[in-house]
């Protein structure tokens, strides 16, 4: 195998292990009972867990899409 066609499958997998583990993730971020206060409104953790999660998503498509790229 060609080492260009091995980090381009290195990026296929990664993005597809982004796309599999955040959003498992955020499932229990948002049941976590450190996510809501008293009230029912949102807190920081949930704040910052959801850009945490947004931001990996972003760059797992990102990635994911460029190993595509760089296979075709």
């Amino acid at each position: 195998m060609e080492l260009p066609l091995v980090w381009s499958l290195v990026l296929v997998v990664a993005g597809i292990w982004n796309l599999v583990v955040w959003p498992q993730f955020w499932q229990r971020v948002s049941a976590d009972p450190r996510a809501r206060d008293a009230d029912g409104n949102v807190t920081r953790f949930f704040t910052v867990h959801l850009v945490l999660v947004a931001v990996s998503l972003a760059l797992g498509i990102a990635v994911g899409v460029l190993g595509l790229v760089t296979l075709l």
